[in-house]
């Protein structure tokens, strides 16, 4: 499949995803469900990983400052700028590339090679808004609540660091939190998550939906999904970068 071709299908997914559903209530439940998988299934990974890379940032950013004239107190400003700016949108959502993103594509692949797909299309159902829709907005939805309780977590495992090292006092950590806050970071960081979010979703989900052959294809597929999902997460936060600061 070229890359014109690829675009090309992608488009027409995405566009019959936001047509209307032919069955609300049985939209309504997959969503439930599907935020359920997404959400808070993921909650625990996120966690672990915010967590340490916040308590990381903490220690290495006050072992940089050491001898130096730069204020303790920064310690806390650098770890909260780092995480809102950063950290937390993109690391949760290239972690999320990779648990959800996967299972969304051998999901829809494994229902496209076993004809389940094939048979709702006969029976007249737009599979894209019924397959796909449900996954794109629970993703829109959860997905952004995760990189808060991320980016949470992330300050928590900062002041914990700092807590249990002597590295710095508590009070210079929770000083440089206060210090300098610009509220529009914040803003920042939930656009970083909502588009992010909706890119690894609709790429995972393109890849599954149009997945040929066996169980070859569909690991090959669920792999592509993965890499493809992450290379534009990236390409995504550096033009997001760029436009919003």
């Amino acid at each position: 499949m070229s890359i014109f071709t690829s675009i090309g299908r992608y488009m027409i997914l995405m566009s019959h995803i936001f047509y209307r559903p032919e069955n609300g209530r049985m939209y309504y439940k997959e969503v439930m469900r599907q935020m359920n998988i997404i959400g808070v299934g993921s909650i625990p990974i996120v966690a672990l990983i915010s967590f340490f890379i916040g308590a990381v940032t903490a220690v290495q950013t006050a072992f940089q400052f050491v001898g130096s004239f730069i204020p303790p107190y920064y310690v806390g400003y650098v770890v909260r700028d780092t995480m809102l700016l950063e950290l937390s949108s993109t690391i949760t959502c290239l972690v999320l590339a990779g648990k959800v993103g996967s299972n969304l594509a051998s999901e829809l692949g494994t229902m496209r090679i076993t004809e389940q797909i094939d048979a709702l299309e006969i029976m007249g159902i737009n599979t894209g808004s019924f397959l796909v829709g449900p996954k794109l907005i629970a993703a829109i939805i959860t997905i952004p609540l995760l990189v808060i309780l991320s980016s949470a977590l992330g300050i928590l495992g900062g002041y914990m660091a700092v807590a249990t090292s002597n590295t710095i006092k508590i009070s210079e950590y929770l000083r440089g939190l206060h210090a300098f806050f610009d509220p529009y970071y914040v803003t920042i960081m939930l656009i970083k998550a909502l588009v992010f979010g909706f890119l690894l979703t609709s790429i995972s989900s393109f890849y599954g939906y149009y997945v040929k052959g066996g169980a070859y294809e569909l690991g090959k597929s669920s792999t592509r999904a993965v890499v493809i999902s992450s290379v534009a997460i990236l390409l995504a936060d550096y033009v997001l970068a760029f436009l919003l600061t």
